[in-house]
């Protein structure tokens, strides 16, 4: 009897000691993954990774280290309560032309799987990026006038175009 109380005991503490939750469980962003476009060389860009604790107690967010030095992320140091929403900054210096992809392990205390971030975009040189912008403001202009024009021929009319 002595040997069966034991292993049920050992039983329900190993148990208890591997059953780790998902981070999925505790935390949930709004979004896991930021494309931030056209980017101009030089100029570093950042984008705030939004997060609630859906959690019935506090969360801490033990680290997050990104794929390479050109990716900065600062996370809460603090536990976050149970309900409350924080954030995850991350960084980019936007050194190099061309196109990126940068992931962001994030690991949760108490979890044994990280949540993965990820930002992506294309930085261009600085003439390029000024051609880019211009061209975008054209076509904005051009979209503009040409709701413009739609909205003074339907000046006047009816519902049924009379």
């Amino acid at each position: 009897m002595k040997k069966l109380l034991f292993f049920a005991a050992a039983f329900v503490i190993s148990s208890a000691a591997f059953s780790q939750t998902k981070a999925e469980e505790s935390i949930k962003f709004s979004e896991l993954a930021h494309d931030f476009g056209k980017i101009k060389q030089g100029v570093p860009v950042t984008y705030d990774f939004q997060f609630a604790n859906i959690a019935d107690k506090p969360v801490v967010v033990e680290s997050a280290s990104a794929s390479c030095g050109c990716t900065t992320p600062k996370w809460p140091q603090a536990p976050i309560m149970a309900g409350k929403k924080d954030m995850i900054n991350v960084g980019y210096n936007a050194a190099g032309v061309g196109t990126f992809s940068k992931s962001i392990t994030v690991k949760i205390a108490g979890v044994d799987s990280p949540l993965i971030l990820t930002i992506s975009g294309e930085v261009l040189a600085a003439d390029a990026f000024d051609a880019y912008t211009k061209e975008e403001a054209a076509k904005a202009e051009a979209a503009k006038a040409a709701e413009k024009t739609t909205k003074s021929k339907n000046k006047g009319k009816n519902k049924s175009g009379k």
